[in-house]
């Protein structure tokens, strides 16, 4: 059986999702998707840390469905910007994870992420899947992707 590792960019998601189509993902869907390739033996998803309930019922419900959810403080800089990143910490996770999987799943459409794809690609042999929304994923990050699949239809929570 396929060995799966899955990554989740939470605020990638959240607002991309919500910019396309005005609702929010269904992650649930998005592990029984993964879960007919193969065995999920490492999933996480990233997130921000704002403190407020609604967030914390959200990172149970990521955690009942299987992820290790990984927080970052929520900072708002003097200038009344923000700032949450979770790319270097997405990157070191997907460089450990791939020698010991056969396929690597990233949940983002950010294409800091394509020079990764190509790497466990090339380092590792890993299959490298790109789940984002169609539009506001990067050109680079579905070109660097041995496959690219497409937020859409089960993979949103319509209200």
């Amino acid at each position: 059986m396929k060995k799966i590792a899955v990554f989740a960019d939470v605020q990638n998601l959240y607002y991309t999702v919500r910019q396309a189509y005005g609702c929010h993902f269904n992650y649930a869907a998005l592990w029984a998707d993964i879960s007919q390739r193969g065995e999920i033996v490492e999933a996480y998803a990233y997130a921000i840390d704002r403190g407020d309930s609604k967030q914390q019922q959200f990172q149970q419900i990521l955690r009942n469905l299987g992820f290790t959810v990984k927080l970052k403080p929520y900072i708002q800089r003097s200038d009344g910007s923000a700032k949450g990143d979770w790319d270097v910490g997405i990157t070191i996770d997907i460089m450990d994870a791939a020698p010991n999987v056969d396929e690597v799943v990233l949940a983002s459409g950010d294409g800091d992420f394509d020079l990764l794809l190509e790497r466990v690609i090339g380092k590792h042999g890993v299959e490298a899947v790109a789940y984002g929304v169609p539009g506001l994923t990067a050109n680079s990050l579905i070109r660097a992707a041995s496959r690219y699949v497409p937020i859409e239809g089960a993979l949103l929570l319509k209200n």
